[in-house]
């Protein structure tokens, strides 16, 4: 059977994140994709305008449908927007243990705009984090499960090992918030020690990074790639998609060329 990746995440209706944003990247991998929808967004390259959460009953019966019939090697998780979902796709997994995970723990569009209430933080620290094959967080997202500011490489070496101490199995920390004129510089653990992956730094606006790169490192794990070399293969993937991104709406936002960055 054909491998495939399950994205489990929220819907960008400008097509430039979430799983929209997914989906491509697996198609550009040329593994088979499939979703299950946690939230509706209304976006497009300027922000978010309007959040749906549908019923968790539907969001159960998405996941339970793609496990049925397809040979799923792979669960990648983007957006998922209240505790209520984190809990049900959480006992979803539970089910499954032995089902790679690939956790990119969206909090917040690059817009500004919020796409986690409140009360979720939590259950998102207690319930995914600990189930983690891999997290992949940036520098906000990880400050706020940490709660604590990183602010140079070292600092990212160490929030790296306190993310695994709260019970990922291994962590990409992603660097590109990080202010400064040198490498964007990614930082990958797991249990046998510690990387760096380190792109030159582009002067642009992006939309969909976060969600291309976990994505992609769930579509090499697909397709048999240990932790580490699925993240190096995910990390220059996007690297290339960046530099032949494109600009579809009226912003300067610069949206990722997935096919264009395959090889």
């Amino acid at each position: 059977m054909t491998p495939a990746a399950l994205t489990i995440a929220g819907s960008d209706s400008g097509g430039g994140a979430g799983i929209q944003a997914d989906l491509k990247t697996f198609a550009a991998f040329r593994v088979h994709g499939l979703s299950a929808l946690a939230a509706l967004t209304a976006q497009h390259t300027r922000g978010v305008t309007a959040v749906h959460v549908p019923e968790t009953t539907f969001l159960r019966a998405q996941v339970e449908a793609c496990f049925d019939d397809f040979d799923v090697r792979v669960v990648k998780l983007g957006m998922l927007a209240t505790a209520e979902v984190i809990e049900t796709v959480a006992s979803l997994l539970d089910a499954r243990p032995d089902v790679p995970v690939v956790l990119d723990p969206v909090m917040v569009a690059t817009s500004g705009a919020k796409l986690l209430a409140d009360d979720a933080l939590d259950a998102m620290r207690t319930r995914l984090l600990p189930r983690a094959t891999i997290a992949t967080p940036n520098l906000p997202e990880a400050e706020l499960l940490l709660g604590a500011r990183i602010d140079s490489v070292v600092a990212m070496h160490d929030a790296a090992q306190a993310l695994r101490a709260r019970g990922a199995n291994a962590v990409l920390l992603k660097g590109g918030h990080l202010q400064g004129e040198g490498d964007v510089v990614d930082v990958f653990i797991d249990a046998t020690g510690m990387h760096e992956i380190r792109h030159a730094r582009l002067t642009l606006e992006a939309h969909g990074t976060g969600c291309t790169l976990a994505s992609a490192v769930a579509a090499r794990i697909a397709l048999g790639d240990g932790l580490r070399d699925a993240c190096i293969a995910a990390s220059d993937y996007v690297h290339r998609a960046l530099v032949k991104g494109y600009r579809p709406g009226r912003s300067d936002i610069v949206v990722l060329d997935h096919f264009g960055a395959a090889q």
